[in-house]
């Protein structure tokens, strides 16, 4: 049994609205996302929208399957959510959370991550993580952390400098330090629970929705990936950079 993708792709962005049919080497961003989902060798590709500019943009998409979401939905894990349970996907079946504004996630990250759920029976999600060597990346609030236990399990995920070096000198602790990469992979079950329940106070204090998955008592397994991504597109800056970049490529 492999791993499934869902590709929550939201047109209203905040920073950047409809950054997700934005120009990028001449072809629409979320067509490259999809470019990584198919090298990831996943069963089916899925793109779920509640706008019909994207769905029409990527009905011209191969192998990508299209499902029209409710508009109300809190992220994109909801998106994937709604799919899930209208599709009917058994319990124990691992899907994949592959942002629609990501067109440099690996395929081979997006497999790692689905791969790791898929071989781990006792974990309810699984993600990715990669060392921080940098004092500056540490402290930095919108690089999110994550502490592991010795199996590999998140203990915390947090925006703040964890694990916290005591001495006081900004430097990276000894100990290390892993930033949390933004790929999810869920069984089917967990997700659902995790999207019918409510957001959390630590959630809502870090803006960071996973908090709700351990809160309710998850597992969660944080592999360390093999191979890193490239930032993902938030804003008109980002959006020039990785043109100036497929430009160089090109």
């Amino acid at each position: 049994m492999g791993f499934r993708i869902a590709i929550p792709a939201r047109y209203a962005s905040e920073r950047l609205p409809g950054k997700v049919l934005a120009p990028l080497a001449g072809r629409p961003l979320l067509a490259h996302v999809c470019d990584r989902a198919r090298e990831s060798g996943a069963s089916e590709i899925w793109l779920t929208s509640d706008d019909e500019r994207v769905l029409d943009a990527a009905s011209a998409l191969t192998g990508v399957r299209l499902f029209k979401s409710a508009s109300e939905h809190r992220s994109g894990s909801d998106r994937v959510a709604e799919l899930a349970r209208a599709q009917a996907w058994p319990a124990d079946n691992v899907v994949v959370n592959l942002q629609g504004d990501e067109p440099f996630m690996p395929g081979a990250l997006v497999a790692q991550t689905g791969e790791a759920l898929l071989d781990d029976p006792a974990a309810d999600i699984a993600t990715a993580c990669c060392g921080i060597h940098d004092a500056s990346e540490y402290a930095n609030t919108n690089a999110v952390k994550v502490v592991r236990d010795d199996a590999g399990y998140a203990l915390y995920f947090s925006r703040a400098a964890i694990p916290h070096e005591r001495a006081g000198t900004g430097c990276v602790p000894a100990a290390g330090a892993w930033r949390h990469l933004g790929i999810y992979a869920y069984r089917v079950a967990s997700l659902l629970r995790f999207a019918d329940a409510a957001v959390h106070p630590l959630e809502q204090s870090e803006s960071l929705e996973q908090l709700r998955a351990l809160a309710l008592g998850m597992r969660i397994r944080v592999v360390e990936a093999a191979t890193l991504p490239g930032p993902g597109i938030d804003t008109s800056e980002d959006l020039e950079w990785a043109r100036r970049l497929l430009e160089r490529k090109s």
